[in-house]
């Protein structure tokens, strides 16, 4: 399930803070959480989660290929208009539904325990994108709408409501080919009325031409 070309590869690899040298693990298919948030020692933390494999990375050890294969046309409908010109534009998607020759992508809080946060709710925010366009993240309701989470076109941050113990598929959708570079922090309430916050997380992202 790891695969990379020499090229973008290197473009990820070399892209990871030079302080000190690590192996770049490069997925390309998979059921991956790109966002896993747990909770420990009194600290939030957001990583990333191999789930085939039941393996945690940090998010600076990981780099996320999305394939040719990804590249589709934007829906000919208004309602998907926050992705391009419909019918015309394209957009590579990392699918909310399974496929087994992409990686199928998942925010996750399921190590976080019931009862630790006030109202078991979290928020994840998107706080930033570079690259060569835009990111956005969405669902598709029973009648195929789209249901936007965050969309880096329309600015950003953008907040997403989690719940302790939930596992969420959504559609990630870049315009561009090239290497992106998304940001994430996670905020939260205790049940004691603290507010914690996680370092701000940093994932890499090359989509092919």
């Amino acid at each position: 399930m790891l695969l990379a070309t020499a090229a973008v590869t290197a473009g990820l690899v070399a892209s990871a803070a030079p302080a000190q040298a690590t192996t770049t693990v490069v997925f390309s298919t998979g059921h991956i959480d790109l966002v896993d948030i747990a909770y420990e020692a009194g600290a939030l933390e957001i990583g990333v989660h191999d789930e085939d494999n039941d393996v945690e990375y940090a998010a600076g050890d990981v780099a996320i290929i999305v394939k040719r294969q990804a590249k589709i046309t934007v829906p000919n409908d208004p309602a998907f208009g926050f992705l391009g010109t419909p019918g015309v534009s394209k957009v590579w998607v990392l699918p909310e539904i399974q496929n087994t020759d992409l990686i199928w992508p998942g925010i996750a809080a399921e190590e976080i325990e019931a009862g630790t946060f006030a109202g078991d709710q979290l928020t994840l925010n998107v706080q930033s994108v570079s690259g060569p366009g835009q990111l956005a993240i969405y669902t598709e309701n029973v009648v195929g709408q789209p249901v936007v989470l965050a969309d880096s076109g329309d600015g950003l941050p953008d907040a997403l409501t989690l719940t302790a113990g939930d596992h969420l598929h959504a559609n990630w959708a870049f315009d561009a080919a090239g290497i992106y570079r998304v940001t994430f922090r996670a905020t939260g309430t205790l049940a004691n009325g603290q507010q914690v916050t996680s370092d701000p997380t940093t994932l890499r992202i090359a989509v092919r031409a």
